[in-house]
């Protein structure tokens, strides 16, 4: 379907549900618009990404939670294919590992029901997603926002689609920087180096997207843990956010806290608790993960905490109907 004006090109997009694209999507607003990825409620705006350089695009839902339906604008009819696959590989998909993780774990089947059609968002962009692990490193969410803001509005590289406007980072002109060009924006100094280190990385072909995706867990860890600033749990935090798997960030500070909520009666886990707490999540550990941390922010995962133990029932939780957790059709 052609629409939008003429510098931009409209078409509908159906997506598999349940998929509630607001809950999914509050991330990107919750601790403020960093210019990177937005969301304003109403309107998603991101980039991707291919050998033909930056495609910008803004969606909005017009379906809803069974039957999702985006209406996607980008600059051009030609950058159709290339956005609609980026949509499409965007949000984690449902599988049956988690059908089954909600027969044996209460907390997961409750809060799959209350937040249904919650599905984590992909950060495909590999240079975003460790700025991102970087800025917020033991500082408060929000602050990590504004500091991205102002790296993005000062060295990013501004994309128009329509009325929307969205920034991308780029690695040669990060990796060109001094420690005091970020330092300038309130990074702290070793963050500012961090920053420098990880586009140096991207830059020069050391990290990618291609190059990781070929290697195990372990070795993604090894190969990003090798850059200074950038430790085990921004590598981790990569593998699930990025490159989709199931791996839990069990050193995050935020996992722990609602892995500590979910299982542990409150307590704060090491990351090791941490690991054997989340377990039985398997390879349904991204969407979990995800979950969890959704419902802590939307302050509903103590209702469905199990409580002091984290040893789980033998017996089945209360079971869901499966189109409550599973696309109606393939």
């Amino acid at each position: 379907m052609k629409a939008g004006t003429s510098d931009s090109f409209e078409f509908e997009l159906t997506l598999p549900g349940p998929l509630d694209f607001a809950a999914s999507l509050e991330i990107f607003r919750r601790s403020g618009d960093d210019l990177l990825d937005r969301w304003d409620g109403t309107w998603a705006v991101r980039t991707t990404s291919d050998s033909s350089g930056v495609h910008p695009y803004a969606c909005r839902m017009s379906g809803d939670i069974d039957a999702p339906l985006l209406r996607v604008l980008v600059r051009d009819a030609n950058e159709r294919d290339v956005v609609e696959t980026a949509i499409r590989a965007a949000f984690v998909p449902l599988i049956i590992e988690f059908e089954h993780l909600c027969t044996i774990d209460p907390t997961i089947a409750h809060l799959a029901l209350l937040h249904r059609g919650f599905r984590p968002v992909l950060q495909a962009d590999l240079l975003t997603a460790l700025v991102r692990c970087i800025s917020a490193q033991q500082v408060n969410l929000r602050w990590a926002a504004t500091v991205r803001h102002r790296l993005a509005e000062m060295f990013g590289r501004a994309h128009r689609v329509g009325p929307h406007q969205i920034y991308t980072l780029d690695g040669e002109r990060l990796a060109a920087l001094q420690i005091a060009d970020i330092r300038a924006l309130q990074f702290t100094t070793s963050k500012a180096e961090y920053v420098i280190n990880a586009a140096r990385a991207i830059a020069n072909g050391d990290l990618s997207i291609v190059n990781l995706t070929s290697l195990s867990d372990e070795d993604v860890i090894a190969k990003i843990t090798a850059i200074r600033g950038l430790g085990p749990w921004t590598a981790e935090w990569v593998l699930a956010r990025t490159l989709g798997r199931p791996r839990v960030s069990a050193g995050d500070l935020g996992v722990r806290k609602a892995v500590g909520i979910a299982y542990l009666g409150g307590a704060m886990p090491t990351p090791e608790e941490v690991r054997r707490a989340t377990a039985h999540w398997g390879g349904a550990a991204a969407l979990a993960q995800g979950l969890l941390l959704h419902a802590q922010h939307e302050k509903t995962l103590h209702a469905y905490a199990i409580g002091a133990s984290h040893s789980l029932p033998r017996r089945p939780a209360i079971r869901h109907k499966r189109a409550a957790i599973a696309p109606k059709s393939a």
